[in-house]
């Protein structure tokens, strides 16, 4: 150890401490007991009664630069996963700042802490007084923030947590996200059946002469009610990862938690019955369905079914829509043919004639491959989406909690972790267009082919 010069005076001493640099110099324990007393001793023989003062003055410069924000800021690596270079960026798509859990970023900033902090197995006087704080700051927010017996998630880890699901996502990266304050949020609608004589809900035109008389017309508003669903996700987690490897485990809520939400928030923002869970857009009642083919063979794709859904989607959500598709169906579509006479020609929707790979197109549109939507030859094999048109209530708080008693026997610790949220189609019916035969909706789908 370099030995740090022994200060004269308390003045020298509490500078020389304001220096977080001093603590490199001493590489253990006993390096610092040596200085304590050398400077002890110095001090002594000015005035001995001083000695305790010292004592006391030294204990509380080192508690103060001990403390864990600062020795984590000058020493501590960050050995917390990062999916990317860009993982700032991608949290900040869901962070919110004014989020109940934003009140525990400046002391649980990191899923060491936290687990630390939270882990049932954890009995000593620090986590017993962080639970506490974690506790006092939930019910704060009572009235809106259930409480299930666990600890509410800082939002900087509920976003980490979502920041994964919002680059992989099926339908939350590209649907509309309503934060919710309260466990229901009504949201504004335009009650929109029909583009014949009004758009909007009712909204009318007229030309008129000059002076003539105008003539009154209002859009029917509606409103949607998002009342927040409970997601729960659980696991048991061996114990040596709380006591002997926290990286381990920051690693396994790093990557495990955000693909187990995006999983099961995906699935019912599909096919979601409404009961307990999100409303899936394939369960839409303003979602059409184009009708297969005379004669067509049963678990097919024919390009008229492509193209007459096409036509179905509103011309205003051409632009952003989306096909979405089982990977069951890849081989129809890479084989499929356009018949022309007596003759025909393949068609191959990617860019290179057969020697592209997805990501693919058909009609200048994405196509997403899942294995969460029903297979070949089943409704919502194929779909046709804008998911400008779902709406995703988020009620943007977590909790955690851990139990060591409930698989005691097999020493883990049972991890239950709740997030609230709910989705819907923003619209309710299919829109009947100014002139055309047939209804348009942001949700088209194709017949089962059985």
């Amino acid at each position: 150890m370099a030995t740090p010069t022994i200060p004269r005076t308390p003045d020298e001493l509490e500078e020389m401490f304001s220096d977080s640099a001093v603590l490199k110099n001493f590489n253990s324990t006993d390096d610092f007991k040596e200085f304590v007393k050398a400077y002890g001793e110095g001090q002594a023989k000015a005035d001995p009664g001083q000695e305790q003062q010292i004592r006391e003055l030294v204990d509380k410069f080192l508690a103060d630069s001990l403390r864990g924000d600062r020795v984590e800021n000058i020493h501590r690596l960050n050995l917390a996963p990062d999916w990317s270079h860009d993982g700032p960026r991608n949290r900040a798509k869901s962070y919110n700042a004014k989020a109940p859990g934003a009140k525990l970023d400046a002391k649980y900033g990191n899923w060491g802490d936290y687990l630390t902090a939270t882990w049932a197995g954890a009995n000593t006087q620090e986590a017993f007084a962080a639970r506490s704080d974690i506790k006092t700051i939930q019910n704060a927010f009572g009235s809106s923030v259930p409480s299930d017996g666990g600890f509410l998630i800082p939002e900087s880890l509920r976003s980490d947590l979502l920041s994964v699901p919002l680059e992989k996502s099926l339908v939350r990266s590209r649907a509309r996200v309503v934060p919710m304050e309260t466990l229901m949020v009504p949201y504004p609608m335009i009650d929109s059946t029909s583009n014949a004589s009004s758009v909007h809900g009712g909204i009318t035109g007229y030309w008129t002469e000059e002076s003539g008389t105008l003539t009154d017309s209002a859009p029917t508003f509606g409103r949607i009610e998002l009342t927040a669903k409970k997601l729960t996700l659980y696991s048991e987690i061996p114990n040596e990862l709380f006591q002997d490897s926290l990286i381990s485990l920051e690693q396994f809520m790093s990557q495990s938690y955000p693909e187990a939400l995006m999983w099961f928030e995906d699935c019912a923002f599909v096919d979601g019955s409404g009961v307990g869970q999100p409303t899936g857009f394939l369960n839409s009642s303003a979602a059409v369905t184009v009708n297969k083919e005379s004669g067509q063979p049963a678990a097919t794709i024919l390009w008229e079914n492509i193209v007459k859904m096409y036509s179905r989607m509103l011309p205003s959500s051409i632009g952003n829509a989306v096909w979405i598709v089982n990977n069951d169906i890849f081989p129809e579509l890479a084989t499929m043919s356009l018949s022309v006479g007596t003759g025909g020609s393949a068609i191959w929707i990617g860019d290179g004639g057969g020697q592209d790979a997805p990501p693919m197109r058909i009609l200048g549109r994405p196509v997403v491959f899942t294995e969460k939507v029903p297979t070949l030859g089943t409704t919502g094999d194929i779909s046709f989406v804008d998911m400008g048109y779902y709406l995703i209530g988020d009620r943007q708080a977590m909790q955690m909690s851990t139990s060591t008693e409930f698989k005691f026997g097999n020493d883990k610790t049972a991890m239950r972790l709740i997030e609230r949220v709910d989705g819907t189609p923003w619209i309710k019916s299919a829109i009947t267009p100014r002139k055309g035969s047939n209804t348009l909706s942001p949700f088209v789908k194709l017949q089962t082919r059985s």
